[in-house]
Parts: C-alpha cells; sequence; structure tokens
C-alpha cells in the first residue's frame, strides 16, 4: 500500500469520525501531494479562518513524520479554501514586494505559520530584486521582504 494510500485513508476516516461526508481526491502536483476533501460539509473544516483544516493538517503531518521526511509535502486542503488562500498570499506578496522596492524601505508580513511563510518565500523567490526572511522565535513569525543590494 502506497503512502498517499495510507494518507488519503486516514484523512478519509478522521473526517467520517467527525461525522462529515467528504470525499477525498489526490492531485499530484508539482509542490507535492494535495489531498483535496470536497462536499457541502466542508464548512465545518475552514470555519474561523481554517482552522479546522490547519489542525486535520497538522495531525497528518505529525503521524505521517517519519514516512514523509523533509522532502515529500502533503497538503490537506477543502472545496478549494487553501488553493484561494495560497492564491492570496502569493499576490500579497508580490503587492508588499512591490511596495519594498518602491519605497527601498523592508516591509513586514505577517505573522504567518510555516505553511504560509513558505508560500510567500516561493513566491519572493520568483523576482530577482527582493529577497525574505523570518523572524521571530514561535510558531508564527513575520517575513521580512526586501530589496536585494
Amino acid at each position: 500500500m502506497s503512502l498517499t494510500t495510507q494518507i488519503t485513508g486516514f484523512v478519509q476516516n478522521v473526517v467520517n469520525a467527525m461525522g462529515i461526508a467528504l470525499t477525498v481526491n489526490v492531485e499530484e502536483t508539482s509542490d507535492g501531494t494535495r489531498i483535496n476533501l470536497e462536499g457541502e460539509e466542508g464548512g465545518v473544516l475552514v470555519r474561523r479562518g481554517g482552522e479546522g483544516l490547519q489542525a486535520l493538517q497538522h495531525i497528518v503531518a505529525t503521524a505521517f513524520r517519519k514516512q514523509l521526511g523533509d522532502d515529500n509535502r502533503i497538503v490537506i486542503d477543502c472545496n478549494g479554501f487553501r488553493k484561494d488562500k495560497d492564491a492570496e498570499l502569493r499576490q500579497m506578496a508580490g503587492f508588499i514586494a512591490e511596495k519594498a522596492r518602491s519605497s527601498g524601505i523592508p516591509q513586514e508580513m505577517g505573522p504567518l505559520n510555516p505553511y504560509e511563510r513558505r508560500i510567500v518565500h516561493l513566491a519572493i523567490a520568483e523576482d530577482p530584486s527582493v529577497t525574505s526572511e523570518s523572524i521571530g522565535d514561535a510558531f508564527m513569525k513575520t517575513v521580512i521582504i526586501s530589496t536585494k543590494k
């Protein structure tokens, strides 16, 4: 049984135990494996800024940490919630990078969780004129975007 099949089954069991009727679909992307939960009852996971979805992501990452290793990324999404949030984060990173370029002053973005920071750092890495770094010593950190010298 493949790791993706194990994780998909685990996610299906968790949402079933929650009493939520959702279908689980797997999508392989350039960024890793994306497990998409779909259905009308998905609102339970995306309420309050997606707290339930983040918790499910954390449970999966913890349960399969050894098998996944550092390079293998699994993203749990529900009804496109995370995909939309990712696009919003990339757009905001671009806007803040432009502000840093035009003002010459480093700009802050955050606080962000590790997943969100990764999205921002990847978006900033596509622009050769700016750089980004995370600051802070807690789970939630701020990303500083500044022009390259």
